[in-house]
This record gives structure tokens, C-alpha cells and sequence, in this order.
């Protein structure tokens, strides 16, 4: 009869016991997401404060994507930071490896459509993510691909310098 009694005791016990587990953790983990939920709100009015710098990235990177289209190599030369990096063909080229291959057409940038764009501010460097579908002439073939590009701009003597830009393939669309 003893063991009986403890057979329905341990559940009882053990479901006392989570129980109590689960309040504790929802105790510690509610602080965590208000605090959490205040930070995304800081961010918010951080990057509101910014829009006026924002909307000229987002200018900026769209100008970027017609000069590239059309070859207007003297513009991206102006853009590009001299010690920029491009990460894209499985390559890392230089600024001036990267705009060879756009005025030889190895790469001919025929249209790009911005689906999603936003802006990050790190001091005195920005970090612009575009989603993209890009359509481009690759070793003679027209490729249609989706990307998120992440570009990374510098300010220097008041005018944004572009650092680096990354092409990352998506496997959905």
C-alpha cells in the first residue's frame, strides 16, 4: 500500500514541480521581453531621426543600380571608396577589379527591382540591405536571380563613400 501511495504522489509532485519551473521562467523572461521590446522601439526612433540620411542611401543605392546598368563607370569610380571590397561570381574584387568588369561587360547589370530596402546607422557607416531581383548577362547568358545585397557605406568630408557590397543568393522565389 506504501508504494501505491508513493506512485500517485510522485506525479503529483513532479507536476508541482514544473509547474513551478515554468512560473519562475516566465517571471525571468517577461523583464527580458520588455526590455527587449523597448530596445526594437529605441531603434525605431533612432533610425526615424535618421530618415533624412536614410532616404539619401536609398537614393543613392538606386542611383547606383542605373549607373551600373549603364556602365557609368566615371560615377561608380566617384562612389566606390578606393579600398572598397565586392564580394559577388564567387570573387572578392577591388574597386578597380569591379569596375573593369562593369565597363568590359563580363557583367551587364540589365535590371534590378528593388523589393525590399532599409538602412542601419553605426556611427558614421551604413549598412543598406536591398532584396532584389536582378537580371544580368553573366559569360554571355541573361540570368534572372533573387539576392539580398548588403552594402556598406562610409562617410567622409560629409559624402557617403561605398565600402563594400555583398551579394548573397536567396533560394526561394
Amino acid at each position: 500500500m506504501k508504494q501505491n501511495a508513493m506512485k500517485s504522489i510522485q506525479p503529483k509532485v513532479l507536476r508541482c514541480v514544473v509547474v513551478t519551473m515554468m512560473t519562475f521562467a516566465l517571471i525571468a523572461l517577461v523583464p527580458i521581453a520588455v526590455l527587449s521590446q523597448r530596445t526594437v522601439g529605441d531603434a525605431v526612433k533612432q533610425q526615424s531621426s535618421n530618415s533624412s540620411a536614410e532616404q539619401e542611401l536609398l537614393s543613392l543605392s538606386k542611383q547606383k543600380w542605373q549607373w551600373m546598368s549603364e556602365r557609368k563607370v566615371d560615377s561608380l569610380d566617384t562612389l566606390f571608396h578606393e579600398k572598397a571590397v565586392f564580394v559577388h561570381m564567387g570573387a572578392t574584387m577591388t574597386k578597380t577589379l569591379e569596375l573593369e568588369v562593369i565597363k568590359s561587360g563580363t557583367i551587364q547589370y540589365k535590371s534590378v527591382e528593388i523589393q525590399e530596402a532599409s538602412v542601419r546607422f553605426i556611427d558614421k557607416t551604413a549598412v543598406l540591405l536591398n532584396k532584389i531581383r536582378l537580371v544580368a548577362v553573366v559569360g554571355g547568358n541573361e540570368v534572372t536571380n533573387p539576392f539580398v545585397v548588403t552594402e556598406v557605406y562610409v562617410q567622409q568630408s560629409g559624402t557617403w563613400k561605398l565600402a563594400s557590397v555583398s551579394f548573397t543568393r536567396l533560394l526561394t522565389q
